[in-house]
Protein backbone atom coordinates (compact mmCIF):
# COMPACT_ATOMS: atom_id res chain seq x y z
CA UNK A 1 0.00 0.00 0.00
CA UNK A 2 1.42 3.42 -0.76
CA UNK A 3 2.24 5.81 1.72
CA UNK A 4 -0.06 9.21 2.30
CA UNK A 5 3.40 10.82 0.64
CA UNK A 6 3.61 8.31 -2.55
CA UNK A 7 -0.89 8.98 -2.85
CA UNK A 8 0.16 12.92 -2.08
CA UNK A 9 2.85 12.79 -4.39
CA UNK A 10 0.22 10.79 -7.23
CA UNK A 11 -2.45 13.32 -6.69
CA UNK A 12 0.39 16.17 -7.35
CA UNK A 13 1.48 14.29 -10.48
CA UNK A 14 -2.57 13.85 -11.74
CA UNK A 15 -3.04 17.48 -11.61
CA UNK A 16 -0.30 17.93 -14.16
CA UNK A 17 -1.80 15.11 -16.45
CA UNK A 18 -5.61 16.15 -16.68
CA UNK A 19 -6.02 19.77 -16.31
CA UNK A 20 -8.98 20.99 -14.19
CA UNK A 21 -9.61 24.10 -16.41
CA UNK A 22 -9.74 21.90 -19.48
CA UNK A 23 -12.30 20.09 -17.96
CA UNK A 24 -13.91 22.59 -16.76
CA UNK A 25 -13.98 23.85 -20.60
CA UNK A 26 -15.09 20.63 -21.96
CA UNK A 27 -17.95 20.76 -19.83
CA UNK A 28 -18.62 24.37 -21.12
CA UNK A 29 -18.67 23.57 -24.04
CA UNK A 30 -20.73 20.34 -23.80
CA UNK A 31 -23.20 22.21 -21.97
CA UNK A 32 -23.84 24.87 -24.67
CA UNK A 33 -23.55 22.32 -27.69
CA UNK A 34 -26.90 20.63 -26.22
CA UNK A 35 -28.65 23.53 -25.19
CA UNK A 36 -27.60 25.54 -28.52
CA UNK A 37 -30.09 25.13 -31.35
CA UNK A 38 -27.70 25.31 -33.73
CA UNK A 39 -24.40 23.95 -34.14
CA UNK A 40 -21.13 25.79 -32.51
CA UNK A 41 -17.90 26.19 -33.11
CA UNK A 42 -15.92 23.16 -32.82
CA UNK A 43 -13.55 23.33 -30.22
CA UNK A 44 -10.83 21.65 -31.90
CA UNK A 45 -7.55 22.52 -29.87
CA UNK A 46 -9.80 21.34 -26.91
CA UNK A 47 -10.74 18.10 -28.03
CA UNK A 48 -6.88 17.44 -28.61
CA UNK A 49 -5.70 18.64 -25.43
CA UNK A 50 -8.46 16.18 -23.78
CA UNK A 51 -7.46 13.08 -25.83
CA UNK A 52 -4.17 13.41 -25.02
CA UNK A 53 -4.43 13.65 -21.19
CA UNK A 54 -6.94 10.96 -21.29
CA UNK A 55 -3.87 8.68 -23.08
CA UNK A 56 -1.78 10.05 -20.46
CA UNK A 57 -3.54 9.05 -17.82
CA UNK A 58 -4.56 5.70 -19.00
CA UNK A 59 -1.28 5.17 -19.09
CA UNK A 60 -0.03 6.28 -15.60
CA UNK A 61 -3.13 3.73 -14.43
CA UNK A 62 -1.64 1.13 -16.47
CA UNK A 63 1.66 1.89 -14.61
CA UNK A 64 0.00 2.21 -10.81
CA UNK A 65 -1.54 -1.37 -11.52
CA UNK A 66 1.41 -2.87 -11.91
CA UNK A 67 4.10 -1.21 -9.67
CA UNK A 68 1.25 -1.95 -6.71
CA UNK A 69 -0.29 1.40 -5.83
CA UNK A 70 -2.94 1.95 -3.31
CA UNK A 71 -5.97 0.99 -5.07
CA UNK A 72 -7.89 4.02 -3.65
CA UNK A 73 -5.88 5.82 -5.53
CA UNK A 74 -5.77 4.25 -8.94
CA UNK A 75 -9.61 4.06 -8.61
CA UNK A 76 -9.63 7.93 -7.65
CA UNK A 77 -7.58 8.59 -11.28
CA UNK A 78 -10.30 6.22 -13.05
CA UNK A 79 -12.92 8.16 -11.89
CA UNK A 80 -12.20 11.39 -13.21
CA UNK A 81 -10.99 9.94 -16.42
CA UNK A 82 -14.11 8.25 -17.03
CA UNK A 83 -16.00 11.40 -16.16
CA UNK A 84 -13.58 13.43 -18.86
CA UNK A 85 -14.28 10.13 -21.00
CA UNK A 86 -18.11 11.12 -20.92
CA UNK A 87 -18.02 14.89 -21.59
CA UNK A 88 -15.87 13.88 -24.58
CA UNK A 89 -17.79 11.37 -25.99
CA UNK A 90 -21.34 13.27 -25.00
CA UNK A 91 -20.06 16.76 -26.43
CA UNK A 92 -19.02 15.09 -29.81
CA UNK A 93 -22.42 12.47 -29.72
CA UNK A 94 -24.30 15.83 -30.03
CA UNK A 95 -22.48 17.62 -32.95
CA UNK A 96 -22.98 14.71 -34.93
CA UNK A 97 -26.76 14.30 -33.77
CA UNK A 98 -26.93 18.56 -34.85
CA UNK A 99 -25.01 17.16 -38.04
CA UNK A 100 -27.65 14.63 -39.06
CA UNK A 101 -30.80 16.86 -38.28
CA UNK A 102 -29.40 20.10 -40.15
CA UNK A 103 -26.78 18.15 -42.37
CA UNK A 104 -28.17 20.25 -45.64
CA UNK A 105 -28.25 23.69 -43.87
CA UNK A 106 -24.80 22.95 -42.58
CA UNK A 107 -23.46 22.54 -46.34
CA UNK A 108 -25.27 25.23 -47.40
CA UNK A 109 -24.51 27.85 -45.10
CA UNK A 110 -20.82 29.14 -44.91
CA UNK A 111 -21.47 30.14 -41.17
CA UNK A 112 -22.41 27.00 -40.29
CA UNK A 113 -19.82 24.95 -42.39
CA UNK A 114 -16.91 26.84 -41.06
CA UNK A 115 -17.88 25.47 -37.61
CA UNK A 116 -17.33 21.94 -38.37
CA UNK A 117 -14.00 20.03 -37.96
CA UNK A 118 -12.87 17.88 -41.14
CA UNK A 119 -13.88 15.22 -40.12
CA UNK A 120 -17.18 16.14 -39.64
CA UNK A 121 -17.44 18.15 -43.06
CA UNK A 122 -16.39 14.80 -44.47
CA UNK A 123 -19.47 12.75 -42.43
CA UNK A 124 -22.23 15.56 -43.06
CA UNK A 125 -21.15 15.13 -47.37
CA UNK A 126 -21.51 11.60 -47.30
CA UNK A 127 -24.54 11.84 -44.81
CA UNK A 128 -26.34 14.34 -47.44
CA UNK A 129 -25.38 12.04 -50.59
CA UNK A 130 -26.64 9.19 -49.19
CA UNK A 131 -29.99 10.56 -48.06
CA UNK A 132 -30.39 12.47 -51.36
CA UNK A 133 -29.47 9.37 -53.09
CA UNK A 134 -32.04 7.52 -51.10
CA UNK A 135 -34.54 9.96 -51.56
CA UNK A 136 -34.38 9.90 -55.56
CA UNK A 137 -34.14 6.37 -55.57
CA UNK A 138 -37.49 5.82 -53.89
CA UNK A 139 -39.52 8.53 -54.50
CA UNK A 140 -38.01 12.06 -56.33
CA UNK A 141 -37.31 10.24 -59.98
CA UNK A 142 -41.21 8.54 -59.80
CA UNK A 143 -42.19 12.02 -59.36
CA UNK A 144 -42.56 14.73 -62.42
CA UNK A 145 -39.99 16.89 -63.47
CA UNK A 146 -40.49 19.97 -61.59
CA UNK A 147 -40.62 17.86 -58.15
CA UNK A 148 -37.51 15.92 -58.11
CA UNK A 149 -35.47 18.32 -56.00
CA UNK A 150 -33.83 17.11 -52.87
CA UNK A 151 -33.80 20.92 -51.21
CA UNK A 152 -36.53 22.44 -53.08
CA UNK A 153 -40.16 21.91 -53.07
CA UNK A 154 -40.54 22.29 -56.77
CA UNK A 155 -38.12 23.94 -59.22
CA UNK A 156 -40.12 27.67 -59.24
CA UNK A 157 -39.24 27.61 -55.54
CA UNK A 158 -37.11 30.77 -54.79
CA UNK A 159 -35.00 29.51 -51.75
CA UNK A 160 -34.57 25.72 -50.28
CA UNK A 161 -38.07 25.53 -48.46
CA UNK A 162 -37.20 21.96 -47.84
CA UNK A 163 -34.45 22.11 -45.68
CA UNK A 164 -34.82 22.06 -41.90
CA UNK A 165 -33.04 24.86 -40.10
CA UNK A 166 -32.45 25.40 -36.59
CA UNK A 167 -34.79 28.00 -34.60
CA UNK A 168 -32.90 30.81 -33.44
CA UNK A 169 -36.24 32.06 -31.70
CA UNK A 170 -35.79 29.19 -29.32
CA UNK A 171 -35.96 30.20 -25.25
CA UNK A 172 -32.28 29.78 -23.80
CA UNK A 173 -31.70 29.36 -20.25
CA UNK A 174 -27.97 31.49 -19.55
CA UNK A 175 -25.97 33.25 -17.16
CA UNK A 176 -23.67 36.09 -17.62
CA UNK A 177 -19.95 35.64 -16.93
CA UNK A 178 -19.53 39.24 -17.10
CA UNK A 179 -21.46 42.58 -17.56
CA UNK A 180 -23.27 42.12 -20.67
CA UNK A 181 -25.54 44.28 -23.00
CA UNK A 182 -27.41 42.97 -25.12
CA UNK A 183 -29.68 44.33 -27.81
CA UNK A 184 -33.50 42.99 -27.42
CA UNK A 185 -34.87 43.19 -31.13
CA UNK A 186 -33.16 43.11 -34.35
CA UNK A 187 -31.46 45.75 -36.77
CA UNK A 188 -33.93 48.69 -37.97
CA UNK A 189 -36.39 47.88 -35.13
CA UNK A 190 -36.97 50.31 -31.97
CA UNK A 191 -33.55 49.90 -29.51
CA UNK A 192 -34.26 47.87 -26.56
CA UNK A 193 -31.41 46.63 -24.29
CA UNK A 194 -31.52 44.30 -21.43
CA UNK A 195 -28.46 44.37 -19.20
CA UNK A 196 -26.61 41.22 -17.45
CA UNK A 197 -24.86 41.50 -14.71
CA UNK A 198 -22.10 38.45 -13.99
CA UNK A 199 -23.91 35.65 -12.82
CA UNK A 200 -27.05 37.25 -13.82
CA UNK A 201 -29.56 34.46 -14.93
CA UNK A 202 -32.17 34.57 -18.08
CA UNK A 203 -34.99 33.00 -20.54
CA UNK A 204 -34.41 34.84 -23.33
CA UNK A 205 -34.19 33.88 -27.00
CA UNK A 206 -31.01 32.15 -28.44
CA UNK A 207 -30.75 34.70 -31.15
CA UNK A 208 -30.23 37.45 -29.16
CA UNK A 209 -27.22 36.14 -27.03
CA UNK A 210 -25.64 34.01 -29.74
CA UNK A 211 -22.73 36.40 -30.24
CA UNK A 212 -21.97 36.92 -26.31
CA UNK A 213 -22.27 32.96 -26.33
CA UNK A 214 -19.85 32.56 -29.30
CA UNK A 215 -17.87 35.35 -27.37
CA UNK A 216 -17.59 33.26 -24.24
CA UNK A 217 -19.52 36.47 -22.02
CA UNK A 218 -22.14 33.64 -21.72
CA UNK A 219 -22.86 30.16 -21.04
CA UNK A 220 -25.83 28.25 -21.72
CA UNK A 221 -27.13 26.16 -19.10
Amino acid sequence: MASNSEAGESSADYETMMSTSDVELLKRAWRNEKAAPEILQYEGALVQRAKEQIELVEETIDDYVENGIDPLVVSLYQMDLDRTQFLLRSYLRVRLLKIEKFMFHNLKSEEAERRLSEQEKVFATRCADDLAKHFEESVLLKLPENYQSVLKQSLISEVDDMVPQPHLDTFVVCRSKNFVSLNLYEEGESPETVEMERGDLYFIRYKIVKRAIESGQIDLI
